[in-house]
């Protein structure tokens, strides 16, 4: 939407237009001999007065600083903040969960870029754990950014082992600062709890005393999720198990369907200014018109 960032300059555009009517310019008579050799043609009033209007115009409009809004940040959004906490453990490099060759992790990378997506009115931070845990990106609504990181996750990054409890307690971390009422977490893993300087059980009662809930899902067929599900029902969440990437899709599906919640935000305007294009048009004019003058044109 096209504004002006100082409408009232507009204002003056009525003793502007009301002189540019009204006021005639003084003709000073000189007397020349011989005045027919500097005869020149008679600037026609009505060409004269339109270059002035055009000029002083477009000199007003790029003093009120014409902009465009982009209020596309409403005050109040509703949706949750989401961490999603991703085991990059060296099992995750193994093949299977897909049709395609490549390995479970870089199948995981494709689903959950896709899951981001659609979750157009929420915050999301991703945590990558193995013998330890880091956020690789804060909670944001930035999501474009939050999905180029994912792409450039690699297994490894964190170590080789399994640490669940130091993933759950670092997405507990990047949830810290969240204002939502609902706080979740999305962990996915395809193996067992092996490494790590806290259990899952701990992590699970900071999760409880933060009021965090936490959704797991087990990919693969070779291991036991029974430790996930009993992470996901102390938590008040729900367990998954996905041996494909069909039943993975599906299972982002079913979390994206969960109830929203309001989110308290700040609103950020973005503004585009155009007063520099007004600017460049009216010096062009205004050498055009002086040029005009000069040869006796106008």
């Amino acid at each position: 939407m096209l504004l002006f960032e100082y409408s009232y300059i507009l204002l003056l555009l009525l003793p502007i237009l009301y002189c540019l009517y009204k006021c005639r310019e003084e003709i000073v008579k000189r007397n020349f001999v011989h005045l027919q050799l500097f005869r020149m043609k008679k600037p026609r009033f009505w060409m004269q007065n339109l270059w002035k209007l055009l000029i002083t115009l477009l000199l007003i409009f790029s003093l009120a600083s014409p902009i465009v809004i982009d209020k596309t940040n409403p005050l109040n959004r509703q949706g949750i903040d989401i961490v999603l906490a991703i085991d990059a453990s060296g099992s995750m490099r193994a093949s299977g969960l897909s049709e395609v060759r490549e390995t479970r992790f870089e199948t995981v990378q494709r689903v959950v870029r896709e899951f981001i997506a659609k979750r157009v009115n929420d915050n999301v931070g991703i945590v990558l754990f193995g013998d330890f845990a880091f956020i690789a990106s804060p909670v944001t609504y930035e999501k474009n950014i939050v999905s180029l990181m994912v792409s450039y996750l690699q297994t490894g990054m964190a170590g080789d082992n399994t640490a669940i409890g130091e993933g759950i307690q670092q997405s507990i971390r990047a949830l810290s600062f969240s204002k939502a009422k609902s706080k979740l977490i999305i962990l996915l893993s395809d193996g067992e709890h092996n490494s790590g300087r806290i259990s899952p059980k701990d992590a699970v009662k900071l999760a409880q005393k933060r009021d965090v809930k936490i959704y797991t899902i087990a990919i693969g067929n070779d291991f036991s999720p029974a430790l996930l599900e009993e992470i996901a029902h102390a938590t008040g969440g729900k367990s998954y198990v996905a041996v494909n990437e069909e039943e993975l899709k599906e299972v982002y599906a079913e979390i994206n369907e969960m109830e929203n919640s309001e989110i308290k935000s700040h609103q950020f305007l973005k503004k585009d200014y155009y007063y520099q294009y007004i600017l460049i048009m009216t010096f062009f004019l205004l050498v055009a018109y002086v040029l005009r003058r000069f040869r006796g044109l106008a």
